[in-house]
């Protein structure tokens, strides 16, 4: 390695201001800081101290999410091969695409029980998504880096792996690197870049092709990788219950029963808290949110307020909305979200994984201790409101967060005037 390190002394006056390669400045020193911890130090008496920087905030940030990806690719390839054996059951052929012909071709067969061949099938349907994400979005970078002679910073390789993530296994190629492309240039680069974004990259990103291409990030069709396949999600089922059926029915609560159906398949709480369901790929199991809240919260990068704040507005509206359902059994009974209770709006959908990467986004997030709680409560009401007053949108959280990203500079604004005012008052003179 100090071979290397001497190498990258030896080129780095070329790279240097006045050097003859000053314009490509932001590659050497993304590289150098790739491999090395900076070597520039602050000088003076006075100064606080702290041993974590953005390189090794962004890279904690992407080991919380290695748990939650692993298991990610494991379930697209679990519930891909048990849909073709389900479709070979039925007497229906399945006709793969290239996906699954590498797949077959490194001798591996569609079997659900193989927990090695379900990876290995979730990873070529995963790592070309997030090969094209960090292509693209990092090439946008770059160009901006080189334009406004900034250093390239590693926040994007928190973004660069979260919209992968929040996306379903069969989204066309094109269209992650168009998605990126929008978010990176529109959410991020047009305000500065990084540190200066006011709505999370990967959420905007996402949203640009919710509302743009709902065909292909939306629907029954786009969450098992398999053609011909109607994969309903949990929430997308719970939208589409009929009077008497799921939640609605009154007799249905425990954790353990069957609470939903689509065709044959059923829904448990704890297949939704495993997540062993359909879904986007990073998206599904909650218990691994909390492995990776875990290690957010123990390393100071992840506000515990925020997480806290929005499962209690999610907890706080869910019981308000059970409440009407309960005073008024027939608007239940045309709206089964009424009744769904706050055990399942936390393990459904994408509400653990947005609470925990997205919505403490120390950029995008509200930066005030107090402020925090306001923005993670906005967010939990937000999110259960959107589920179950406009079915259109099952989903909720990206919508939510989103609209929290907005009112947190608001929410700060305020926290801070009422700070100011309250001494104000207390250092009054007469």
């Amino acid at each position: 390695m100090k071979a290397l390190r001497d190498v990258l002394d030896k080129v780095h006056p070329l790279f240097a201001k006045g050097g003859l390669l000053e314009v490509a400045y932001p590659m050497y020193e993304a590289l150098d800081t790739f491999l090395y911890t900076p070597g520039e130090v602050a000088s003076g008496k006075t100064h606080v101290r702290d041993g974590i920087d953005l390189k090794r905030m962004m890279i904690t940030v992407v080991m919380a999410l290695v748990p939650v990806t692993l298991f990610g690719m494991w379930n697209v390839g679990y519930q891909a091969n048990s849909a073709i054996q389900k479709m070979e059951a039925a007497g229906i052929d399945h006709v793969g695409d290239w996906h699954y012909t590498i797949y077959n071709a490194i001798g591996f067969a569609n079997d659900p029980s193989s927990i090695a061949g379900n990876l290995i099938l979730g990873a070529i349907f995963f790592i070309p998504i997030y090969a094209v994400c960090m292509f693209v979005g990092g090439h946008i970078e770059l160009v901006f880096s080189v334009l406004r002679g900034h250093e390239i910073n590693e926040g994007f390789l928190v973004t660069g792996l979260l919209f992968p993530l929040t996306l379903p296994a069969s989204i066309p190629l094109w269209q992650v690197a168009l998605g990126i492309a929008f978010g990176v240039i529109v959410a991020k680069e047009v305000f500065g870049g990084t540190g200066r974004n006011f709505l999370n990259v990967a959420l905007t990103s996402r949203a640009f092709l919710y509302f743009a291409y709902a065909g292909q990030i939306s629907g029954d069709k786009v969450w098992t990788a398999v053609d011909g396949f109607s994969g309903a999600t949990a929430l997308g089922q719970m939208a589409n219950a009929q009077p008497g059926e799921g939640i609605a029915n009154p007799a249905i609560h425990s954790l353990g029963e069957v609470a939903y159906r689509w065709g044959d398949e059923g829904i448990t709480w704890m297949s939704t808290f495993l997540g062993t369901i359909q879904g986007c790929v990073g998206e599904t199991s909650a218990l691994l949110c909390i492995v990776g809240a875990g290690i957010l919260i123990a390393t100071g990068i992840g506000s515990w307020k925020i997480m806290a704040a929005v499962i209690g507005g999610v907890i706080g509206t869910t019981l308000m909305m059970n409440g009407l359902a309960a005073f008024s059994p027939e608007t239940a009974a045309a709206n089964p979200m009424l009744g769904v209770p706050f055990y399942w709006h936390l393990t459904i959908g994408g509400l653990a994984f947005g609470l925990v990467f997205m919505a403490t986004d120390p950029v995008s997030a509200s930066m005030t201790d107090k402020g925090k709680w306001f923005y993670g409560a906005l967010i939990g009401f937000m999110t259960v409101l959107i589920r179950v007053v406009n079915p259109a949108f099952p989903e909720g959280i990206m919508l939510a967060i989103l609209f929290g990203n907005v009112f947190a500079p608001l929410i700060d604004y305020y926290v801070v005037q009422f700070n100011v005012s309250s001494r104000k008052k207390r250092y009054a003179t007469t």
